[in-house]
């Protein structure tokens, strides 16, 4: 029995509104994070994920008072991040009522942090994000950290696996090259991230149509979509979403 594929609208949050971008720059506005979660989860959705994305460029944690104001208004799994620095800062957000966290510059920061959570909370609970570019010189995927503003030496694919290893029971993997351009996801990077590790698979950046969530599912074997604005700004319901995926032959959460 096929495993159902999971919806999962992301919250991107800045100065406590929810936000949107192009390739991480030129932020919008979208609302407040309760209010959109709350809609969200009435439409039908899987799964949140709430990133904090100026948490670690501000050198601060994550916001914990809205981590728990999500939470306390939804009862649909949570995945929260941002500011990860230590295993206190992850008690902290799954305290606040979360149900998994993310862990990005922080696990390439400090890799045994991954391991330290999975045993503490159990794999299931540790997400590796991934914020992955393409590099034209080098002919590989590189992860960038601090909110996609660094780059770093690691390579995209073989981060993910050391991740797994650390403990990670799931790789969230945004790519920058088709976040918020709506040109489908990097199908690409997803089918050689299957073919690389053993656990879930989060596909992020880049949905701009109902036949790309269908695409990434079947060609790219992700267990899961992400997308935000097609969904903030109601290009795409996840209803009428949901309904073109059966239609698709996918097994989908109803």
């Amino acid at each position: 029995m096929a495993l159902a594929k999971r919806i999962v609208p992301a919250l991107d949050v800045k100065n406590g509104r929810v936000v949107k971008g192009i390739n991480f720059l030129n932020l919008q506005d979208v609302g407040d994070p309760v209010d959109t979660a709350i809609a969200y989860q009435n439409a039908g959705a899987d799964e949140l994920v709430f990133l904090d994305i100026s948490a670690t460029l501000e050198g601060r944690s994550t916001m914990i008072d809205m981590i728990t104001r999500v939470s306390s208004a939804v009862f649909i799994p949570l995945t929260a991040g941002g500011g990860v620095t230590d295993l206190a800062s992850i008690r902290d957000i799954i305290q606040a009522g979360a149900d998994k966290v993310f862990l990005n510059s922080a696990a390439v920061a400090n890799p045994e942090l991954m391991r330290q959570g999975a045993e503490l909370f159990g794999s299931q609970a540790i997400v590796g994000a991934i914020d992955s570019k393409w590099d034209e010189k080098l002919q590989k995927h590189r992860v960038y950290v601090s909110g996609g503003t660094k780059a770093t030496n690691l390579e995209t694919i073989s981060w993910a696996q050391k991740m797994v290893d650390y403990g990670a029971g799931e790789l969230l993997v945004t790519s920058m090259d088709t976040d918020g351009t709506k040109n489908g996801y990097d199908i690409a990077l997803y089918q050689a991230l299957n073919q690389a590790v053993n656990v879930p698979i989060v596909a992020s950046g880049g949905a701009g149509k109902l036949s790309d969530f269908a695409a990434v599912f079947k060609a790219g074997h992700v267990d899961a979509a992400l997308a935000a604005s097609v969904f903030h700004y109601g290009n795409i319901t996840i209803p009428d979403l949901k309904q073109h995926l059966q239609r698709e032959g996918l097994v989908i959460r109803s």
